[in-house]
């Protein structure tokens, strides 16, 4: 049976809580995407880069509901100035807004800022769309948004 929403929230806050979050929480790519179909309300940003969305894929859900805001920018790797205010344009910052990049840093670091300026329900999604590298550097065989099947499509 799929958790609601409120013991979602309330398991991205105890996460938060045993990792000394300073945003409201994190989940598993299986809890984010039950987070997202419990509540629809939630949004998913995904701040990897362009380039990473071509080449790699991104999860596959409601445009209305989710989208794209590079953390850095590609191909410099400068840190996207107007980060905040692409977030704020698109989503309230009583809403729940999970971020998600390609194995969990870069989406921590994005919701680290979004609560700094306010965003009340900043989660990030563990393990990322990736997920960690197995011992042979390769991604998407040890955890990750894609190693558990969860939505995805590439264009």
């Amino acid at each position: 049976m799929p958790l609601t929403s409120q013991q979602l929230i309330e398991q991205a806050k105890k996460y938060a809580s045993e990792k000394g979050l300073s945003y409201l929480g994190a989940l598993t790519p299986q809890e984010a995407w039950e987070l997202l179909n419990a509540d629809e309300n939630a949004v998913l940003v995904d701040v990897r880069t362009d380039a990473e969305l071509d080449w790699v894929g991104q999860v596959r859900f409601s445009e209305d509901r989710s989208f794209h805001v590079e953390w850095n920018n590609y191909p410099d790797g400068v840190r996207n100035p107007d980060f905040i205010a692409q977030i704020e344009a698109r989503v309230e910052k009583h809403q729940p807004v999970l971020f998600i990049c390609r194995s969990g840093a870069r989406s921590h670091h994005a919701a680290t800022l979004a609560a700094k300026h306010g965003f009340e329900f900043a989660i990030n999604v563990l393990e990322g769309f990736e997920g960690d590298k197995n011992d042979f550097h390769q991604r998407s065989s040890i955890n990750g948004w894609r190693f558990h099947g969860l939505p995805w499509e590439q264009h």
